[in-house]
Parts: structure tokens; C-alpha cells; sequence
């Protein structure tokens, strides 16, 4: 049952070139920021990546994109990387912009063995070009195929050596649905304790789900935009 491994790169000594990858967070929240340094040091790539967004110029997963090891993104918001936008132009990047409820609800199709599910969202739009339609009491639907990956790597506040995470507030995010739907779920966790130490009622993700658990360091806990005022202002 003890599934800890002392660093990231020994956690992901099987992700190989050309891995689809699932990875946590929201913007610069909650992102699993060793098992991206990790990747980005074994040098790792054609990796098809899902995501809601790939970081920033120089933060999360946008470090995998300046060393050109994305080949494909799955994500719903792009906005805040210039590496990304320049990429895509130049025909470098493959992007599958999806909306993000659906692309939240099509991993967690795959996490619950659901293969598709029809929505509204997107119909009429280029999100539907391809795809399979049909009208359902009246409205017309897109069906949606679920996301599954080779990979999950997820950040989580605490975890215990059998696999059971607990998540820190918005940092939960993504995160736990991910856990849910790959081959092999890697969780790096700030606090690694050992098992029954965590309240059975506060875990989020049970250890079933989880192949693989290290405690990881030197976190930055980046700022996607710093928005401050004066104090005296408040």
C-alpha cells in the first residue's frame, strides 16, 4: 500500500514521448508545480496535454511550452501565455478549445466509466464541427466524448503514504476529477503523513484513485495577476 516515491522524477520514470497528460490546477492555482518541473527537466516530449490553461509565459505548464515539448493542448482558457498564442499561429501547437463546463464534465465522464454525454453547450458553434448531433426535448445537443489520459498529475495540501488526498480550498479545482481519470494518477502533496492521520471525512480524493504520492518542495505558489489597493482606502 506505501505508494511514496522520494522525488518527482522518480514518479514519473515511465512518461514517455507522446503521453497524454492531465494536469491540476486553475490558472496558477493549485498546479502541481515539481511534477511540471520534473517533466520539463527529463525532457519529455510530444506530449498531448489536458488542462484548463497552460500557465503563464514562464510559470506552470508554460514552461513546457517554451522548451517546445506540447504538441497538443485540451483546454478551455488560453488567455494569459503569449507563447501559447504565438505557437498556435504559427501552426505549432495543436489547441481543442472546449467550453470548461464541458471540459470539467468530460473528465469526470471518464473518471466514472461514462463514455459521451450530449449538452447544449457549444451547438451551432465551431465546438460542434464534427461531432454528433441531436435534438433532445426540443434542444439541440452536442455529444461530447469523454477525456481519459496515460497520466493525472495533481497537487494536493495533504496526503497520507496509501494515496488519500485533501485539497486546500479553490486549489481543489480541477484536481480531483483528474485524479480520477488516467492510467496513473501522480499526487504531490505540501504535508505527507502517514495512514489514519486524516479525518476519513475530509478526504476528497480516497487513495483508490491514486498510483503514485510524493511530498514535494520548494513551492512558489504563483500570482497569476496581483491586484492590490491601499489599505486606507478599504
Amino acid at each position: 500500500m506505501d505508494k511514496v516515491y522520494e522525488t518527482a522524477n522518480d514518479a514519473i520514470y515511465d512518461l514517455e514521448d507522446g503521453a497524454t497528460v492531465m494536469s491540476g490546477g486553475f490558472g496558477l492555482c493549485g498546479n502541481p508545480e515539481n511534477l511540471i518541473r520534473a517533466i520539463h527537466d527529463e525532457g519529455v516530449e510530444g506530449l498531448t496535454v489536458i488542462s484548463n490553461n497552460c500557465g503563464t509565459d514562464e510559470c506552470g505548464l508554460g514552461i513546457l511550452l517554451q522548451t517546445r515539448q506540447i504538441d497538443k493542448m485540451i483546454s478551455s482558457y488560453v488567455g494569459e501565455n503569449k507563447n501559447f498564442e504565438e505557437q498556435f499561429l504559427n501552426d505549432e501547437l495543436e489547441v481543442e478549445l472546449t467550453p470548461q463546463g464541458t471540459l470539467a464534465e468530460r473528465i469526470e465522464a471518464a473518471g466514472k466509466g461514462i463514455k459521451g454525454f450530449y449538452t447544449p453547450t457549444g451547438y451551432g458553434t465551431e465546438v460542434a464541427e464534427g461531432k454528433e448531433t441531436r435534438e433532445i426535448d426540443g434542444e439541440s445537443c452536442v455529444f461530447e466524448r469523454a477525456l481519459e489520459a496515460d497520466f493525472a498529475i495533481v497537487k494536493a495540501q495533504k496526503g497520507d503514504t496509501h494515496g488519500n488526498l485533501i485539497f486546500n480550498k479553490t486549489a481543489r479545482n480541477f484536481n480531483p476529477i483528474m485524479a480520477t481519470a488516467a492510467d496513473v494518477t501522480i499526487a504531490e502533496v505540501e504535508e505527507l503523513v502517514e495512514p489514519g492521520e486524516l479525518a476519513p471525512d475530509e478526504i476528497h480524493t480516497p487513495s483508490i484513485f491514486v498510483q503514485r504520492i510524493l511530498e514535494g518542495d520548494h513551492y512558489e505558489k504563483w500570482i497569476e495577476q496581483r491586484t492590490t489597493r491601499d489599505p486606507d482606502e478599504a
